[in-house]
């Protein structure tokens, strides 16, 4: 996320007795008393970065540091599954989409929104237990529960990773709860405890519910997964096992100045990357900010009501026309609009754009990508138009340079999306490194403002 200067020393406080806190290899204080001799962190940690302690009271900024595995094999196989997937969509017919549209809010809590962690991602630190173990998370807005690898998990994702040593916290308490996460490229399972658990150094969470893994599958393993868990930023009404999700947490027990958090994104790697801060925001985006409802309960999502390109009228989002112009004959109230749009979800744990085949394909058509690899001639990108996305009735741009990757050592551009057979749109990681995103928790709205401009 950003180029940041970056806000914090991590001086994650623990409230137990004090005791000597040491810095870790990366700069960060040493909070794992019990520190796993398999842990291995790749360059992505930003060893040379050190965190400084942040003087407002009530609110907190933690770096984010990106993880960028975008190398050459990674995308090879990346346009491959693009290419599968739009293939199996060439013959099929419409009636099957329409049938999920008919079906309203429901496909926005059947299954845990994707989460991509092999390509792409960015990931800060918390602390858990008393004194604090530290654990690298990927802040995820796409989800609401905690996770970290458990001392007993014999994965190799787990000990590849820092394990909870839960015998040497003296505030861990187990319940007899089991919990599995499935996500969109990845599998978990584990037991539900409560501990405490400290978020950039102040935010100190008590009695928090979290997930402490005995099995998770290889899509977490190294190299490709440098994190050791998930902090889901969505909430409660998201979170696997009903337990409380942790923004609610800093809501209802009053940790933060506002009830709100901001996230910034940048693209540059080997730095830190990026921000979340917790209990404020980035004021120089105050002015620009525009706001959206939150559609349900469950993550940030909105409704999405179409998708143009340039200053054209035709609108790419399958089947809006059929919700926007709705005539006298068949009202529509503005409760029933939003109940039959499109919704998107902001996904901080996604790498890219996710969206229905349909949509993906006239847009790619549009702009003369390849209409199953996404490959897009580099020397037609200079000529290429912003898409503009409706979210809440509001308009927000991706410009050709957010929707379109160049990979440098292949010389390959392509686009930044992916089709999904699902009636929910993932507007992850290349949406929100073109805009600087707020989520307030307790008035369930987002605020979004381009990065540039």
């Amino acid at each position: 996320m950003i180029v940041w200067s970056l806000l914090g020393v991590l001086a994650m406080l623990h409230t137990a007795a004090a005791t000597a806190i040491r810095l870790d290899d990366d700069g960060t204080p040493m909070l794992d008393p019990v520190r796993q001799e398999s842990t291995v962190y790749g360059q992505a940690d930003a060893r040379s970065h050190v965190i400084l302690a942040n003087d407002m009271h009530g609110a907190f900024k933690i770096p984010l540091f990106l993880k960028n595995g975008l190398d050459p094999e990674s995308k090879r196989k990346q346009r491959l599954e693009r290419t599968r997937r739009m293939k199996s969509f060439v013959e099929r017919d419409p009636a099957e989409m329409n049938h999920r549209m008919a079906a309203g809010d429901k496909a926005t809590t059947s299954t845990a929104p994707l989460v991509n962690v092999k390509d792409y991602y960015y990931y800060g630190y918390i602390g858990i237990g008393s004194p604090p173990q530290k654990f690298s998370v990927v802040f995820d807005t796409g989800s609401s529960n905690i996770w970290v690898p458990g001392q007993e998990c014999s994965s190799s994702a787990c000990t590849e990773h820092r394990r909870f040593n839960q015998r040497s916290s003296a505030t861990f308490h187990p319940t007899t709860q089991n919990i599995q996460i499935q996500y969109g490229t990845g599998f978990i399972a584990g037991n539900i405890a409560k501990e405490t658990v400290q978020v950039a150094g102040a935010v100190v969470l008590q009695n928090q519910s979290f997930a402490v893994t005995s099995t998770e599958d290889r899509t977490f393993e190294l190299p490709r997964s440098q994190f050791d868990g998930l902090f889901g930023l969505g909430f409660t009404g998201g979170s696997e096992g009903g337990v409380r999700a942790p923004v609610d947490t800093m809501v209802q027990e009053n940790l933060l100045k506002e009830p709100l958090f901001g996230v910034k994104l940048l693209k540059d790697a080997n730095q830190a990357n990026g921000e979340i801060t917790f209990g404020s925001y980035d004021r120089s985006f105050g002015n620009r900010l525009s706001w959206i409802d939150v559609y349900g309960d469950f993550f940030w999502a909105t409704t999405m009501e179409g998708i143009f390109y340039g200053n054209e009228p035709t609108n790419y989002l399958y089947g809006a026309d059929s919700v926007n112009n709705a005539t006298a004959s068949i009202p529509l109230s503005a409760a029933d609009k939003a109940r039959a749009s499109r919704k998107a979800l902001l996904d901080t744990g996604s790498s890219l754009l996710y969206g229905d085949p349909y949509s993906l394909a006239e847009m790619g058509r549009r702009i003369g990508a390849n209409p199953f690899t996404g490959e897009v001639p580099c020397a037609a990108v200079s000529s290429l138009k912003p898409f503009h996305f409706i979210l809440g009735g509001k308009r927000f741009t991706m410009n050709p340079k957010d929707y379109i990757f160049h990979d440098d050592a292949t010389g390959i551009c392509e686009v930044q999306w992916m089709p999904v057979n699902e009636y929910l749109w993932i507007l992850g990681i290349p949406f929100l490194q073109s805009h600087y995103s707020v989520y307030n928790i307790k008035e369930r709205k987002m605020g979004l403002a381009p990065m540039n401009g």
